[in-house]
């Protein structure tokens, strides 16, 4: 049964962040990887960040509109897709915000020259990250993907208030 699920493998340097960052690429099942680098100063950077289907909703959008827009003849196909160009860049732009957030949540938990390789995946089995995390010396850390995202949002929240 497949499982949807934020990852974390946390690291006490860079080099090896990177590298695994490398190897997550290809994991299956994968949605976004990132890297979270803290400087020795406590300076936060994203170095290495990866989402599969970036832009898809904003393609869909203008495509679904576009399909709609044919019943009012080619000003409709028009309107249709540019309508829905931009309802799908708004939803990407949402998405944008929640994965800053997120990223923000997760900084907390990088030590100072450390660094913390995230993994927003869908698993089948916990082989592949557990293999991955293996042969970097380090260990994989799992969230239900439903917990994680209503962690962020509560932080989230409290940070506007």
């Amino acid at each position: 049964m497949s499982v949807h699920r934020v990852v974390t493998l946390p690291f006490s340097d860079h080099g090896p962040s990177r590298a695994a960052f490398t190897e997550a690429v290809g994991l299956p099942g994968l949605r976004q990887a990132a890297v979270i680098e803290r400087a020795a100063d406590g300076t936060v950077d994203v170095p290495e960040n990866q989402a599969v289907g970036v832009g898809a909703a904003t393609v869909g959008a203008a495509a679904t509109g576009g399909l709609i827009g044919l019943l009012a003849g080619p000003l409709g196909t028009l309107t249709g897709t540019t309508a829905g160009a931009l309802l799908g860049d708004a939803l990407a732009a949402r998405r944008d915000q929640e994965s800053t957030a997120a990223l923000i949540v997760l900084s907390a938990d990088v030590a100072d020259g450390g660094a913390l390789l995230v993994l927003d995946i869908t698993e089948d089995s916990d082989g592949p990250v557990d293999e991955l995390a293996a042969r970097h010396g380090t260990t994989a850390h799992r969230e239900q993907a439903a917990s994680f995202t209503a962690r962020v949002r509560k932080a989230w929240k409290s940070a506007g208030s």
